[in-house]
């Protein structure tokens, strides 16, 4: 694949499965795994985020949160360490398990 910011799940069905991906921007640069994670707290992430560490071991440097919007529909949030991104399509895209990372600032 020759995109940047991307996660590809190994589902349509965000919410179970396992995805990889890229983050690649001006200051790093991580090949990460997600990995669903069930909890009864309802403010728990669905997803673990992975990347690998320099010795090769997988260290959980984030999540994956489902919130809903303003109508309702369910969107996701990445988090990782001081970066936050939504998830979404690419542009003209319209595989539901190939999701957009976009990168945002969070409010003060």
């Amino acid at each position: 694949m020759n995109i940047t910011n991307y996660i590809q799940f190994d589902g349509d069905n965000l919410d179970a499965a396992k995805g990889a991906g890229l983050i690649s921007t001006i200051d790093r640069g991580m090949d990460i795994k997600v990995v669903p994670f069930e909890s009864d707290n309802e403010r728990a992430p669905t997803h673990r985020v992975y990347a690998r560490s320099p010795r090769g071991h997988d260290i959980e440097v984030g999540g994956i949160w489902k919130k809903e919007n303003q109508d309702g529909k369910p969107y996701y949030t990445l988090s990782i360490l001081r970066y936050n991104a939504n998830l979404g399509r690419f542009p003209g895209q319209d595989d539901a398990s190939l999701q957009a990372i976009i990168e945002w600032e969070p409010r003060d």
